[in-house]
């Protein structure tokens, strides 16, 4: 089985640039030739959770402007998403304004437009500020909900920091190198130094013919300076939309695309463009979609192999090419065929928290290894399915999909040897694959919260974790003061309180009778206990990594029962202390990254 191309009517394709030392990723977005305006759009992202969180409204913006017949490039700045790492001292705001302009060239090298627009969100909207004052092609400026100060932004990354709660050993990693962590991701001390001394509104005009700024309805903060600069003569349109919370500060399953500021921001690039007809083969620059692909570009990264490097790989998976993924690859002269493949992080992308996929998968090929992080359809960068829902936790297709992925990597790469490896809802998906009886060797469960689902439930409904966490929450508040009052003023939910008590009381029965049915020698098909049996004598080994205190703990242990001491050995549970649910943190992930490693690197006994 070889990587499907795109399909010639996709809008969009993968691609690593610049040409020369391909290592930034990106998505080319490219319209119809007859209706190719001369001006492209390049999307700067945001940074940290925001970029996560905001990932699909990131697309949504790029498929707009293609609709719109302006080819459009979104892109991962160095040390982010699938591009190559960065070093981890360096000035990000420098580097990532060069990683700015290297977009806009390659977007005018592929296309042939002459002039482009930049589009940023919040940090993006200030790198593409920088960027434009370094370009002589950049005409125009599309900011949403825009980083002005970078004082300011530090205090809020300062705010987030706290919020967050880190670890202790993550803290002082941070002031002993000066640097400082937000939600996971690294901020550089030169970067921090970098970001005290922007502030846009004393940089005057920036040299374009027409800005668009789009501010936050709750938090508007840019309207005194789209003041000041249509007081220096710059063309700027200002309007202050809903939509920005949704996008990028709720978490990523109930993450909105915002409609309202898309179709602003279509309206005013339709002004600011001419649109003219031209042929693809005009002047030679413009692509056919999906020709990137079939030539499958590489991404050299460092390596401990022969040849010194890795490399990574675009491939779309499933009927008409669906499914997107990255393979990292090993050496060249790599002879075990071993591979894993990593499973969504709820709708959380390919990238997985905090990056981890992306780090996991090049610490894996390093040690020969073939990884691919996946994306489900419906969520990150593959294709929602007919009928079915974006942005989908549990995909009834899951299954199906991660067995797609099984018979690409035994059949192209040869593999013999599989793993499964999923954090929350792709640790459901991991045991899914097991019970299904799929081709593999082994898997990862990282904090599971459920391990079954019925499709329709909605992901906000009461869950079996919130049921198994329940009781030790609220013998607190049976004795605090200050929850009292709330009850008694009508601010506690007691009909919610009542409904996760009753479920506790079921959910105890039930797993009583479930250990007395298996002493009986019973197998029920629904039962946890018994399908982990039925999963390890097929030889799979089984791995189930929690965050202390979570409460998938207590789920496995009144859901699995007696069968996990059974399994001894072949079902092995391992707790770290100190980590939150999605191991966000760099010293808890560190941790995570070892125990997973020596698991998969450890001679399988049986």
């Amino acid at each position: 089985m070889t990587p499907n191309p795109l399909p010639a009517t996709s809008p969009s394709e993968p691609l690593y640039f610049p040409s020369d030392v391909p290592r930034l990723f990106g998505w080319l977005h490219v319209p119809p030739a007859e209706q190719a305006a001369d001006v492209g759009l390049v999307i700067c992202k945001p940074f940290g959770a925001e970029a996560i969180c905001g990932h699909r409204s990131l697309r949504a913006f790029a498929e707009m402007a293609a609709a719109a017949g302006v080819p459009a490039l979104r892109f991962d700045y160095l040390g982010t998403g699938d591009s190559a790492d960065i070093d981890p001292d360096a000035d990000q705001i420098e580097a990532w304004c060069r990683d700015v302009l290297a977009a806009v060239d390659e977007l005018r090298r592929r296309t042939g437009v002459t002039r482009v627009c930049l589009l940023g969100l919040r940090l993006g909207a200030l790198l593409a500020t920088l960027a434009a004052a370094r370009s002589d092609c950049v005409d125009g400026l599309i900011l949403v909900a825009p980083v002005i100060s970078g004082p300011r932004y530090l205090r809020e990354l300062r705010i987030t920091r706290l919020a967050a709660l880190l670890g202790a050993a993550g803290d002082a990693a941070a002031q002993r190198t000066g640097s400082m962590e937000v939600s996971g991701h690294s901020v550089s001390g030169a970067t921090l130094s970098a970001l005290s001394r922007v502030d846009l509104a004393a940089q005057g005009a920036p040299p374009v013919s027409g800005m668009l700024v789009i501010d936050r309805d709750d938090l508007p903060s840019a309207h005194a300076w789209v003041d000041a600069l249509s007081g220096l003569g710059v063309q700027t349109e200002y309007a202050a939309l809903p939509g920005f919370v949704q996008m990028m500060i709720t978490v990523p399953p109930f993450t909105l695309i915002p409609h309202t500021m898309i179709a602003v921001a279509r309206e005013w690039l339709l002004r600011f463009v001419s649109v003219r007809s031209r042929s693809a083969h005009q002047d030679g620059a413009l692509r056919e979609p999906g020709s990137a692909v079939a030539a499958v570009s590489l991404l050299p990264l460092p390596g401990a192999g022969i040849d010194g490097a890795l490399s990574e790989r675009p491939v779309r998976l499933g009927p008409g090419g669906m499914i997107f993924g990255i393979v990292t690859e090993p050496y060249g002269g790599e002879r075990r065929r071993r591979a894993v493949v990593l499973v969504n992080n709820g709708p959380v992308y390919h990238i997985g928290t905090a990056r981890m996929s992306v780090s996991l998968a090049r610490r894996w090929a390093q040690r020969g290894y073939f990884v691919l992080r996946m994306d489900l359809t419906g969520l990150g960068d593959s294709d929602t399915r007919h009928g079915r829902p974006d942005n989908e936790v549990f995909p009834p297709t899951a299954v199906e999909e991660v067995g797609v992925a099984i018979e690409f990597m035994r059949e192209h790469y040869q593999v013999g040897d599989l793993t499964v490896f999923g954090l929350c809802s792709g640790a459901y998906h991991a045991l899914r694959a097991g019970v299904a009886a799929l081709p593999l060797n082994r898997i990862f469960m990282v904090n599971p919260q459920t391990f079954s689902w019925k499709e329709g439930t909605p992901i906000d409904a009461i869950s079996v974790a919130d049921v198994v966490r329940a009781p030790g929450a609220y013998r607190k508040v049976a004795l605090s003061v200050a929850h009292w009052k709330k009850l008694l003023t009508g601010k506690v939910d007691v009909a919610r309180m009542v409904k996760i008590c009753s479920r506790r009381i079921v959910l105890s029965l039930e797993s009583t009778l479930r250990g007395v049915v298996r002493l009986m020698g019973v197998r029920l098909p629904s039962d946890l206990g018994w399908q982990l049996e039925q999963i390890a004598a097929r030889g799979i080994q089984i791995t189930i990594v929690f965050s202390g205190g979570d409460p998938g703990i207590e789920l496995l242990r009144m859901q699995g029962g007696s069968a996990l001491k059974r399994l001894g050995e072949r079902c092995q549970v391992h707790i770290i202390d100190g980590a939150d649910h999605t191991f966000s943190g760099s010293s808890s992930r560190a941790v995570l990254e070892d125990v997973v490693s020596d698991v998969l690197f450890a001679p399988q006994k049986y």
